[in-house]
C-alpha cells in the first residue's frame, strides 16, 4: 500500500488551501482527488507548492502530530473506498502493511549497509552506487534524512523474510517501475542475501481509455468501481433482452458484469497495453469473459436436462470407444492442456495463458456442441460419452475461471 510519501504532503497542502473538514467529510474521496488534481495542476505555474508539499512530508517523517491527524484521516477514507471495490470483485487479504509502516525500519537498514560498507554519500543524501551495474544510484536517505521509496521497500523485503521466510516475493507493478525495483533487488544481493533471486517484478502495461492514458494526476481518470458499476449495469440489460425469464438475474448481471472486466484485462498480455472499450469487453461472441460463462451455461444446461451425474473417480462407466469424431477428439485433445496451461501461466507469470485457454475449450465446445448430437443421440452409450466430455468440459471452464477471479453462474 502506497500509504507515504510526497504526493500526501500535495494533499495536505491542497486540503489547507482549497478545502475544508466539512467538504471531505461530505464528498470523501470525490473532495480529495479533485484537491490533489487541482495541486498538481497550480503546481505546473507555482513551483513553491511542491517546497510546501515537500515541507509537510518532512513532518510526516518527523511525527508532527497534526501533520500524522490529516494524513491517517485520510489514509481512512481511502481504505473505505479500496475495501468496497474489493468486494465488488471478491477480494480479501491477509494484510494491509503499508510503505509506513516500514518507514520505522529504516534507520536500522542504513546501519545495516554501513556496516557492509555500501553506504555512500552523495549531495548529503546517502546511496548505494549501483554504476558498475550500470544503474542510477539507489536512493536511501534524503537531504533531510527522511526515508523514501527504495529505502522502505528494501526495509519491507528484510521484514517479509524474517516474518513469511518466502521462497518467493512477487511485485506486480506498472512497467515504468522496472528500474526502480532492479536497483532494490540489485540492493539486495549486495548486502550478500542468497535469496535475492526469489524477489521477482511482474510488469504490465498501460490501460487506456477510448484511446487516452489515465492519469490521476492529470485528473485524466475513471473509478473501477464505475466501470464494475457500468459493466453490470449493461449485463443486466443484455440478460433481460436475451432471457427475461431468468431467476436471479441481479446476481447473474454481478457475475457476467464483473467478470467481464476482470476476463478483458487478463486476456491480454499483461505487457501490452490496452485499450478498453465495452464493445470489446462485453460481447457474447468472441475473445470474452460473458462468451466463456454462456458456454459453461449451457453445458450445465444440457446435464441438467438429461439429469446426467458423473462420479468423476469411477469413469468405467463411459465407453470411450464411442468417440470416434475428428472434433470430439480434438475437444478432448484441447481438454488434455488444462494443467499444461496452468503451469505455463504460473512459470510465465502470465494469467493470459489460463484466459486464452479458456477461450480455447469454450470454441472447441461449441463447435462440438453444433456438430455432435448430445441430448438427441439416439445410441445411449454414444449419449453417455458426450455428456460425460460435457461434464469435463463445465469442470475445467469453472476452474479455471476460478483461478482468474471470474466466477460462472449456472444459467444465462
Amino acid at each position: 500500500m502506497g500509504d507515504w510519501g510526497t504526493q500526501f504532503g500535495k494533499l495536505i497542502v491542497a486540503y489547507k488551501k482549497w478545502s475544508s473538514r466539512e467538504r471531505v467529510e461530505e464528498k470523501g474521496i470525490d473532495e480529495l482527488l479533485a484537491i490533489y488534481i487541482k495541486f498538481n495542476t497550480e503546481a505546473e505555474d507555482d513551483p513553491e507548492l511542491m517546497d510546501e508539499a515537500r515541507a509537510w512530508f518532512v513532518k510526516m517523517e518527523q511525527d508532527d502530530k497534526e501533520t500524522l491527524e490529516i494524513w491517517n484521516w485520510f489514509k481512512e477514507i481511502s481504505m473505505v473506498e479500496f475495501e468496497r471495490v474489493y468486494r465488488m470483485l471478491d477480494i480479501s487479504f491477509d494484510s494491509y502493511l503499508g510503505e509506513s509502516f516500514y518507514r520505522s525500519r529504516v534507520p536500522a537498514l542504513v546501519e545495516k549497509l554501513k556496516e557492509k560498507n555500501l553506504l555512500t554519500e552523495s549531495q548529503g543524501a546517502n546511496i548505494v552506487d549501483l554504476s558498475e551495474y550500470d544503474m542510477p544510484p539507489c536512493l536511501i536517505t534524503k537531504k533531510d534524512g527522511g526515508s523514501i521509496y527504495h529505502s522502505r521497500d528494501i526495509a519491507a523485503i528484510l521484514y517479509r523474510k524474517e516474518q513469511y521466510d518466502f521462497e518467493k516475493c512477487l511485485y506486480v507493478t506498472g512497467l515504468e517501475q522496472s528500474l526502480h525495483f532492479k536497483q532494490v533487488f540489485k540492493t539486495i544481493e549486495l548486502m550478500g542475501y542468497e535469496w535475492y533471486d526469489g524477489l521477482v517484478h511482474i510488469p504490465y502495461g498501460l490501460v487506456s481509455l477510448a484511446g487516452a492514458k489515465l492519469s490521476t494526476r492529470n485528473g485524466n481518470i475513471i473509478y473501477v468501481e464505475d466501470i464494475l458499476n457500468e459493466a453490470v449495469k449493461r449485463a443486466a440489460e443484455l440478460i433481460h433482452e436475451k432471457n427475461p425469464a431468468l431467476p436471479n438475474q441481479e446476481e447473474v448481471a454481478q457475475k457476467v458484469g464483473v467478470g467481464a472486466v476482470i476476463f478483458h484485462d487478463l486476456f491480454h498480455q499483461r505487457m501490452k497495453n490496452v485499450d478498453f472499450k465495452w464493445k470489446d469487453v462485453l460481447s457474447f461472441d468472441g475473445t470474452t469473459g460473458p462468451y466463456v460463462q454462456y458456454t459453461y451455461a449451457r453445458a450445465k444446461s444440457i446435464l441438467r436436462k438429461s439429469q446426467f451425474v458423473t462420479d468423476i473417480n469411477d469413469m468405467g462407466q463411459v465407453d470411450y470407444e464411442t468417440l470416434t469424431d475428428d472434433i470430439t477428439f480434438g475437444l478432448i485433445k484441447t481438454l488434455s492442456g488444462y494443467s499444461d496451461a496452468v503451469m505455463r501461466a504460473a512459470e510465465q507469470y502470465e494469467p493470459s495463458v489460463i484466459a486464452r485457454y479458456i477461450i480455447s475449450v469454450a470454441a472447441a465446445f461449441n463447435q462440438f456442441y453444433q456438430e455432435c448430437p448430445i441430448l438427441r443421440e439416439e445410441k445411449e452409450s454414444v449419449r453417455n460419452a458426450r455428456l460425460f466430455v460435457v461434464d469435463m468440459v463445465q469442470r475445467v471452464l469453472k476452474d479455471a475461471c476460478g483461478l482468474l477471479g471470474v466466477k460462472c453462474p449456472e444459467e444465462m
